[in-house]
């Protein structure tokens, strides 16, 4: 049985680790809060640039937009087979976290990367094809172990004062620089650098679930935001004079959705990364809570022990 020094040391060591995570557990609280304070904020604007899209792609109005694949058309992975090894490439943009203590955050995310990296050397894309963009040093860390070379910062104005880490994107959302990312991205994959790019982020449905998603950004599946067009509450279709043309309309706000897109997986994998510390601090605090009760009840027995064994030497020897 360890000495009562050594359980009154575990004790206060206990107590310490405890104060630590219920710090811990308040401030990703409050981190929390202001991520959906940004998600609220962000929602109306989210919902209505859909409800346009949705509008006027439920028109048919035929457009052209090098980041939607045309029916008929087959896809850049494809058509790589006939293009020159290296002259296209498939980006993974991944959302993570740049510290641990968060749970099975950061595992959820590198298991689905993992998963989407097996099913791309089943569709015969080498390593050497696969682009990374590492949002959060955790991320950061695991691509690099599996020997990929990950995009960690961007100079989008071609100067080295406009350059930016991703690892301050995973810290704070920031609305310009992931703009400037979603712009970089479009104008790769628009070049035919990129046949396909794919995001990996968590979902933030509530502070208690928070689920992994794995989705193709480009080509743009219109699919999803096509709808059968009905009459609205006041019996009138959504059937508008647009100028210069609905075409033109459409070319315009398609690059703005994927920047709106690329935004909204940033705030999703802030909040999820903050509602995830938050419980998992909360259940590491109680932890320690039950752990400094059960050595608490151990140092009193075995100071209660000691005690006796004192008191039965005293009595021996006055007996003697």
């Amino acid at each position: 049985m360890a000495s009562l020094k050594e359980i009154k040391t575990r004790i206060g060591s206990v107590k310490g680790t405890s104060k630590v995570t219920s710090a811990m557990k308040m401030v990703s609280s409050a981190k929390l809060h202001k991520a959906q304070g940004l998600i609220n904020a962000m929602l109306p604007y989210q919902r209505s640039l859909d409800n346009i899209v949705s509008n006027f792609l439920s028109g048919e109005t035929p457009f052209k937009s090098p980041y939607v694949l045309q029916e008929g058309q087959q896809s850049r992975l494809e058509n790589s087979l006939q293009i020159p090894a290296g002259s296209q490439k498939v980006a993974i943009i991944v959302f993570s976290s740049n510290s641990s203590l968060c749970g099975p955050f950061n595992y959820n995310v590198i298991r689905e990367f993992t998963s989407l990296i097996l099913d791309l050397k089943t569709e015969m894309v080498p390593d050497e094809a696969i682009e990374v963009y590492a949002i959060g040093k955790k991320v950061e860390d695991a691509v690099k172990k599996m020997e990929f070379k990950p995009v960690t910062s961007l100079n989008a104005a071609g100067s080295s004062e406009s350059t930016f880490s991703f690892q301050s994107l995973a810290a704070k959302p920031d609305y310009k620089n992931i703009f400037k990312l979603a712009d970089h991205i479009l104008k790769q994959y628009a070049s035919g650098v990129y046949s396909k790019v794919y995001v990996i982020y968590q979902h933030f449905k509530s502070a208690g679930v928070q689920k992994v998603q794995r989705q193709l950004y480009l080509p743009l599946e219109i699919s999803a935001y096509k709808k059968q067009q009905t009459a609205s509450s006041d019996g009138w279709l959504n059937n508008y004079i647009v100028e210069p043309s609905v075409s033109e309309v459409i070319e315009a706000l398609l690059p703005q959705l994927l920047k709106q897109k690329l935004y909204t997986c940033l705030t999703d994998s802030y909040a999820s990364e903050h509602a995830a510390r938050t419980i998992a601090m909360q259940v590491a605090t109680d932890n320690a809570e039950d752990l400094i009760q059960e050595l608490t009840v151990l140092y009193n027995k075995s100071r209660q022990q000691a005690i006796t064994s004192e008191l039965l030497d005293i009595v021996a020897g006055s007996v003697q």
